[in-house]
């Protein structure tokens, strides 16, 4: 195994010694398996640090049918909210008291208060709603972390809302940033939902959104736990078993 020896991305000292405030839009496919590994991250860094983690989600879909295979809910959730749903099970399963919200951001919550705010959301036009909302904020979050997938691939970036060096030292470009296209609001949305599991599954892999959100949250937990992180995300491919990771900007 070859040392790690590139550029790094340090946490700043800001977040010592407290909780921090994350953010977590969508509670999907994504959304769903990040909240429950939220819930593991927050045990960790409270045995290893003195951090620990404030969660609020925000959604407003109700669980479907469709959702029992590849997200994190049972036939006993049909018709109740995901966020309040999910978020209620980790709350009694851990001693917690996170917040959940039913409704659409950036509408229904401020963004701009979170220190981190991850978005698992399905269309390029949320992402640019986020981020309008962001930049008309008076104050910014310190990271913006974001996951997007199709079928079989997806891709995971962690950011720094705001302009020049920011509160993050060498600022890391935002979802928005690293992928223009997103920007373009011309491009149509793909969010069609589905009616079944059967047809759930035709559109995207089973285990998708689980091994993103996994990856997602170990890149996490580096940051935050270990203070440090050598990547900004990765573009995962199930189809063809490869990860590529997305680095950091070059501070030369």
């Amino acid at each position: 195994m070859q040392p790690d020896i590139g550029e790094r991305h340090y946490l700043p000292a800001a977040f010592d010694d407290r909780s921090i405030r994350i953010l977590l839009v969508g509670c999907g496919g994504n959304g769903a398996q990040i909240l429950m590994g939220l819930a593991s991250l927050d045990t960790a860094l409270r045995a290893i640090s003195s951090r620990s983690l404030n969660v609020t989600v925000v959604d407003n879909d109700i669980v479907s049918e469709a959702n029992l295979a590849r997200q994190p809910f049972y036939r006993c959730d049909l018709g109740h909210s995901k966020a309040r749903t999910l978020t209620e099970r980790i709350n009694l399963a851990h001693g917690l008291s996170w917040e959940a919200v039913h409704g659409r951001a950036p509408a229904a919550i401020g963004v701009g208060e979170a220190d981190i705010l991850i978005t698992c959301v399905d269309t390029a036009s949320a992402r640019r709603a986020l981020g309008a909302a962001i930049a008309k904020s008076r104050t910014t979050p310190s990271y913006w972390m974001d996951l997007g997938n199709r079928a079989t691939d997806g891709q995971y970036l962690i950011g720094c809302p705001g302009r020049g060096d920011g509160k993050c030292g060498t600022r890391l470009p935002t979802v928005l940033e690293y992928f223009p296209e997103l920007a373009d609001e011309s491009a149509a949305d793909d969010d069609a939902p589905s009616c079944s599991v059967a047809e759930a599954l035709e559109r995207q892999s089973l285990f998708v959104n689980r091994v993103l959100a996994s990856h997602a949250l170990s890149l996490l937990f580096d940051l935050l736990g270990r203070g440090s992180i050598a990547r900004a995300g990765a573009v995962i491919n199930l189809a063809s078993g490869q990860a590529v990771p997305i680095p950091l900007p070059s501070c030369g």
